[in-house]
Formats: structure tokens, sequence, C-alpha cells
């Protein structure tokens, strides 16, 4: 038999034992509670495994090579097997072991009040600041306070149940069932979140600096609303489009002279209206409401002037535009919470906007091409306003287009939304209905006397009132369309509050809690008419019993065009006809709601419109 060459054999690998420091509290005599020492056995236990395996498993390539280097190999098969059999038990062993302390650890974090992401702060490895000695740094556990009180969810997910489908109404239930509306914490996968359903927290939340930012959100990012005031981050740059807008595009002297338009786009709707009444029966509102609010928004936006009852191309691209991005902004990307499953697109989120972006920019951008090349044009719409600005105000061509896109996507959708849900109750509350109409008969002088104006709008009491009442019963954003985020540790109602927290307000329910209103579920205009001597009730933000704009550093920065064109375009509807039930024996309303970007009806309303004065327009 020959023997084989004498071959060296490899040394194991040098596998180190962590520092026994590694797992030990600074202050050795502080007492540990249960969770820290049951967290610290597992990690201690999973580490010492960890490396026990690892040892054993770097011997298998000595094993292999001395037996492998003979030349009676099938003699020494048994070996091969042997080392082959070891490597598989161990790897499945290791693989088994990992993931049965996975599954504890997660198990372990979804115990915690609020659900897993709010279990991995609580339970979080953090590092301490070198002492000046220059000792290694140790690793100590946290505690941060009295828990927030929330529902755990599932593992993995937390409380992403909680956001689908009619969002406001699930967070409210499982803030009653916690016993935490004050404030709530809840999961979204790996987001941490709040939500308060009280008006005292919700102030405390929205006019502190730390909640001065917006959660990153995959599909705004995408749509370019990052660069525009919604989403942009908090700091120069936001700070700059916020003085542009409160400057330049809502002042009150740029929503004056906007105010032709308004009543061009009234009288277009009165005069569709009049067409659909001639031909009898009862119709849609939804799609004439949304028809007008886009063409008020292109010719303030754009100084682009449509026709209601006319379809031009560059008006149904611009809708299949903005009813695309709605659809995007709308949807629950859970993406957004799993990074896992970012990279996977699993909903086509990230697909769908990069099809619609290209889009965007062409038709925004060839807008503004064209207005650089006709200065000279007398009317002044918001894409004159940005191209005369300059010094530290001057845009960039791609900043104009995220500002002017969001611009008429936000301006489009919550003026029709309010208006619709406005004559809704209308149509519910006829005695509501005759009070507004008696007040416009008074204030203009006769039921045919002339058009209400803008002007005649601030000597209107009970018009307002039902506004108001609508906007609480009905807010187009019931968690205020976009949640916050904080940017550095804060303390809010007591509780400690970590950055990167998102932060959201439910002021459906608190517009609707009977600890802040009486009798909250009764339509009442009358609660909002002010007695004599008595401060009229602001909704812009001042009161948090009812801020459906929002309030603090982000409250939506056109909240006082967006009132005056709805109470117009409302003052001059009900003024001209009075709205009735359809024929269908259904009262032909249904207050059924559906969370889409914004809260709107489930069912378009349908109406029969009856003329009350023979105006010629």
């Amino acid at each position: 038999m020959i023997l084989p060459l004498p071959l060296p054999i490899p040394s194991p690998i040098y596998i180190p034992r962590p520092p026994s420091t590694l797992l030990t509290s600074k202050n050795t005599n502080q007492p540990k509670s249960p969770s820290q020492n049951f967290l610290s056995f597992l990690l201690n236990f999973y580490l010492s495994l960890q490396y026990s395996l690892l040892f054993l498993l770097s011997l298998l390539p000595s094993i292999i090579l001395v037996h492998t280097m003979t030349t009676h190999i099938e003699d020494n098969l048994w070996v091969l097997a042997l080392a082959s059999k070891c490597t598989q038990e161990n790897i499945a062993w290791s693989l088994l072991i990992m993931a049965s302390l996975w599954l504890t650890m997660t198990l372990f974090y979804w115990s915690h009040p609020g659900g897993p992401a709010w279990g991995k702060y609580y339970s979080t490895w953090r590092k301490t600041k070198s002492s000046p000695s220059g000792s290694s740094d140790h690793i100590i556990i946290i505690n941060k306070n009295i828990p927030i009180p929330g529902p755990k969810g599932f593992p993995f997910i937390g409380s992403m149940s909680l956001m689908s489908s009619l969002a406001h109404h699930r967070i409210a239930a499982a803030a009653q069932s916690c016993k935490a509306t004050r404030l709530m914490a809840f999961s979204l996968g790996d987001t941490r979140a709040i939500v308060t359903c009280n008006p005292d927290v919700a102030k405390e939340i929205l006019n502190s600096s730390v909640f001065a930012d917006r959660p990153v959100k995959e599909s705004a990012y995408s749509l370019m609303f990052n660069r525009a005031i919604g989403f942009a981050p908090y700091g120069v740059y936001w700070r700059t489009l916020r003085r542009i807008a409160a400057t330049h595009l809502f002042c009150p002297k740029q929503i004056k002279a906007s105010e032709t338009q308004r009543v061009d786009v009234a009288n277009q709707m009165i005069e569709l209206f009049k067409n659909r009444h001639s031909h009898g029966g009862s119709f849609s509102v939804r799609q004439v409401l949304k028809r007008a609010s886009l063409n008020n928004m292109m010719w303030s936006v754009f100084g682009q002037r449509y026709k209601i009852e006319e379809v031009s191309g560059m008006e149904e691209e611009l809708s299949g535009l903005v009813e695309q991005g709605y659809d995007l902004l709308g949807t629950l990307n859970w993406g957004d919470h799993l990074p896992w499953l970012k990279d996977f697109d699993l909903q086509k989120i990230r697909f769908t906007c990069s099809k619609l972006v290209p889009k965007v920019n062409r038709f925004v951008g060839s807008i503004i091409a064209d207005h650089r090349a006709h200065t000279t044009q007398s009317n002044r719409d918001f894409v004159h306003v940005l191209l005369s600005l300059h010094g530290p105000d001057k845009l960039s061509d791609p900043d104009m287009i995220a500002v002017l896109w969001e611009m008429i996507f936000r301006g489009t959708d919550t003026v029709a939304v309010l208006i619709e849900w406005i004559l809704a109750r209308m149509v519910l509350h006829p005695e509501v209905q005759r009070k507004v109409q008696e007040e416009l008969d008074t204030v203009v002088g006769g039921c045919g006397a002339r058009a209400v104006t803008e002007e005649d709008m601030a000597a209107m009491v009970y018009l307002p009132a039902v506004v108001k009442e609508v906007l609480r019963l009905h807010p187009p954003g019931p968690l205020l369309s976009w949640a916050r985020l904080a940017i550095t540790d804060t303390t809010i109602d007591g509780y400690h509050v970590p950055a990167g927290t998102t932060a959201m307000v439910n002021m459906w329910a608190i517009s609707r809690d009977p600890h802040v209103w009486r009798d909250p579920l009764e339509f009442m205009p009358e609660r909002f008419v002010a007695g004599e001597g008595e401060p009229e009730f602001s909704v812009l933000g001042s009161d948090l019993r009812l801020a459906p704009f929002g309030s603090g550093r982000r409250t939506c920065p056109g909240k006082s065009l967006g009132l005056a064109t709805v109470s117009f375009w409302v003052a001059r509807l009900l003024q001209e006809f009075e709205f009735l039930p359809c024929d269908d024996g259904k009262n032909g309303v249904d207050l059924t709601e559906v969370l889409r970007l914004s809260c709107e009806m489930a069912n378009p309303l349908t109406v029969k419109v009856r003329p009350r004065r023979g105006l010629s327009l």
C-alpha cells in the first residue's frame, strides 16, 4: 500500500469569546427588571451556542482533508459521509435554534403595550458615550418611563389592520377599548405611531416644534411631493416654500384677484344644473363639482380657462393624472412600514409612480415653458407668480413643477368633497336649507333681486355655521390627511415619545366626542352661531375642538382660499336652487363614508333641483 504524502493539517479557526462586559450594565448594583433579566439570558445563551457551533464546524475541513488524501478512498467513504452528515445536522440545528430564538424575541417585542415596534424600542440595547478615561463602550438596557397604552396588534405587522378601510373609525374604537383616548401607541410594522382623540393633547402635538416634519412615504416621495409644501422635510427649503405661499400664492390680495374666476365657474355650474333640471329627473352632482373644482384650480394655477360642459384633451389628461395620484397616496403601502417588503414592490406603487411622474413633468413643464414665452399676459396665475420670484425665493424648474402639481392635487379634491357633503345635509335637513335661503334672500334684498357676491358673505351668519357643522361631522381629512414625525425625543401628555415616532390626530373622533360637544351626532348648525358679544368659532386651527385644516407649522396653507371657495359656491347654488331628494324611495342620500385621500361619500349624491329665481346669467 502506497502511503500518501504528509500534508499540513489546517489549524481550526479561532473564534474569540465575547467580552464578559458586553452584556452587563455599568452599574452592577442596580437591580434589573424581569424583562431585562430574560432578555440578557436569551442573548447570552444565543451567543454562547452560536460560538460553540462555529468552533465545531471549523474543525470539519481538517477531518475531510486528512481522510480524502488517502489512496483507498473507497475504504474511507464512511468518513466523508459522517462529515457530511455532521455538517448538515449542525447547520440544521443552528438554523432551528436561531429561528426559535428569533421567534421568541419577536413574541417578546409583541408582548409590550403598543405592539412590536414599541417593544423593540422599550427593550432596545443602546450604547452609552465613552468615558473620559477611554474605557470601552458598554451596552446597557434603558427603560423609558411608563409605556404608552395601546393595542398589541399582531406579531411582525402590529396594528396595520387599523389603517385599512375606515381608519378613523377603527382607531377611535381601538382607543376606546384600550382606554387610551388621550394618547394611544400602536405599531405599523416597524413604525412606532401615536394617536390622540383629545383636543388638548392634539394641540400639544400639532403646535410643538418637535412634530414639524412628515414621515417618509414612498408614494409621496416618488410623486415629487418631497419638494412641495406638504411633504418637504422641515428646514430652510420648507420655510422658503411656506413664505412663498403666505406672501404670494394665498395672500388676501391674490385671493381677491381670483374672485372673478370663482364667479365665472359658479355661473357655469348653475347653467349646467339648469340644463339637468330641464331634462327632468335626478342627477349626480359629484362629477359636476369635481370638474368645476378642477377648472377653478387650472385657472388659478395655470391661467387656463375651460368650460365645465366641454371636455378638452388637456383637462382630461390632468384629471387622469390627479386620479392616479389620489389612488397612490390614498393606498396604505406596506413597504413603508415593513422594510423587508420594500424592494419587492408587491403593490406596484413604485412602478406606477415611475410611469406617472414623467407625464406630470411633461404636462406641467410645458405650461411653465409657455408662460416663459408669453410674459406679457395680464393675468397673474401661480405660474407667473413663481416665475417672478428672485433671490432666495427663486425656485428651480423641478421645484416649481412639484409645487404647482401639489396645488392642483390638493386644491381639487377637498373643495368638491366638502360641497357634496354640504348638499347632502341640505337634502336630509330641508329646514336648515330653508333657513340658509332665507338668510341669502335677506342679504341680497329678495329672492330675485341679484346674485350673491363674495362681499355679501361677510354679512352672513347661518351659512358659515352650516359649513362648520358639516366640517365637524364630515371632515375631509379625518386624520388630518397626513401625519407628523417627531424629529427629537419629547414628552406628550406626560409620556416619553422618542424621535422618529409618527403622530396622528383623529379629528373625526374629537368632533364626535360627547365630552367635547353636546349631542355630537346631531346636525345642529346653531351650535356655531355666536351670541351677541361672543367671538366667532374659528376652524382655522386656533381651537383644536375643530381644526379640519390642521394647526401649527404644518397647517394647510390654502385653507382660507378653500373655505372662501366652498362658502361662495354653496351660497350661489342654494340661492338658485332648492335641492330635493330623488324619487327612488331611499331619500337619495347615503351618508356611508369611504376613505381615500379624503373622506368622501361612498355613493355619489343624487338629487333633484327646483329653480328658485329666474336670473339670466
